[in-house]
């Protein structure tokens, strides 16, 4: 099946992984630079709209302090240390993936729509697909069909929440004309863990993805896991851990290229 991506491919959880990898802070150019280094073939950002309609690099809705991003403006998230979106993107090497996880917020349900998550980030997805391979997933189903109207030429990735299973992620993102489906690997079932009644087995779950139409990734499990996803056929693995993913999948033949 032609898609997205060739031989599983290995993609930077926030760059390098969450939290801070080898004095890499997740989300930040040392941490893209850092997962290039390491073999990944893409690299996954997290994006945010802040109150004056700039887009920063940040996981959480709020920062460890309690204050919102949303709330705060570009020059208080750099004051805080987050790295704006524009930056982030120019330490990202061209033949490097970029899969933008796009957050948004509940405000974008009620602002301009000028101002919404939505509207800001669709130029910087529009050139940057003319200069690398890239997709965009997000939880919220409404920005995937806005992505798929505004950037039509962008490959998007419905990623159903924490531990969903695939029962509801496969048909949902065949039902929303996403390309790629994004599932926990909780929801999945992890090495060591007993079968739990009702969720099919791994093999199965990426064959009838295949079928579907769709490609199939999964987040975030350890390099054994992947190696073992990877066995299965699924397209690609988001990881924390990306030396040691690529390490694992090499050692099983199923490595992709970038390109």
């Amino acid at each position: 099946m032609s898609g997205v991506f060739g031989a599983t491919e290995v993609i930077g959880h926030r760059g390098a992984g969450r939290g801070v990898v080898d004095g890499a802070r997740e989300n930040t150019p040392a941490s893209f630079e850092l997962a290039a280094r390491a073999g990944a073939d893409w690299v996954e950002i997290d994006v945010r709209r802040t109150a004056d309609d700039r887009l920063v690099l940040f996981h959480n809705a709020a920062l460890d302090d309690g204050r919102a991003v949303v709330d705060l403006t570009e020059a208080q998230c750099r004051e805080a240390g987050l790295a704006g979106l524009e930056e982030g993107l120019a330490a990202i090497p061209a033949e490097v993936g970029l899969d933008v996880d796009v957050k948004t917020v509940m405000e974008d349900g009620a602002d301009a729509p000028a101002r919404r998550t939505l509207a800001l980030v669709l130029p910087f997805l529009r050139r940057e697909a003319k200069r690398r391979r890239l997709f965009v997933c997000s939880f919220d189903p409404g920005l995937l069909l806005g992505v798929r109207e505004g950037a039509p030429g962008v490959a998007t990735a419905w990623m159903p929440y924490v531990r969903n299973p695939a029962d509801s992620a496969v048909p949902g993102a065949v039902g929303m004309g996403c390309p790629i489906v994004a599932v926990d690997a909780r929801a999945l079932g992890l090495a060591g863990e007993a079968a739990r009644p009702g969720r099919r087995s791994l093999e199965y779950t990426v064959e009838t993805a295949h079928r579907s139409g769709l490609e199939i990734i999964s987040w975030c499990p350890a390099p054994a896991d992947a190696a073992r996803f990877a066995g299965a056929g699924m397209d690609a693995v988001v990881v924390d851990d990306v030396p040691g993913t690529v390490a694992a999948l090499e050692g099983t033949g199923t490595t992709g290229e970038a390109g």
